[in-house]
């Protein structure tokens, strides 16, 4: 959404409801944009850190750990004597 600096003067009240559900305002002058209003994102409180923490803990325990090493992963590359093929 484009306004002009004039009329945002008189509809500041509006602009800022608006950007608040994240419609992003445009400040034009001479129909160019100067300034973009957007609401300020909220930080992440002490709770919503915990929550992340354990979803990563839990994704990591269902991480499956069996297999090959990366130390024999190239083994294909040479022959027995160890040259490269």
């Amino acid at each position: 959404m484009q306004v002009t600096v004039t009329d945002a003067k008189a509809k500041l009240t509006e602009l800022v409801k608006r950007a608040e559900e994240r419609v992003e305002i445009v400040l034009t002058r001479h129909g160019h944009g100067i300034v973009r209003l957007v609401a300020v994102k909220r930080a992440a409180g002490v709770q919503d850190r915990r929550s992340i923490i354990a979803h990563v803990r839990a994704s990591a325990a269902r991480k499956d750990r069996a297999g090959a090493t990366a130390a024999r992963s190239q083994d294909f590359l040479y022959d027995e004597v160890g040259l490269p093929l």
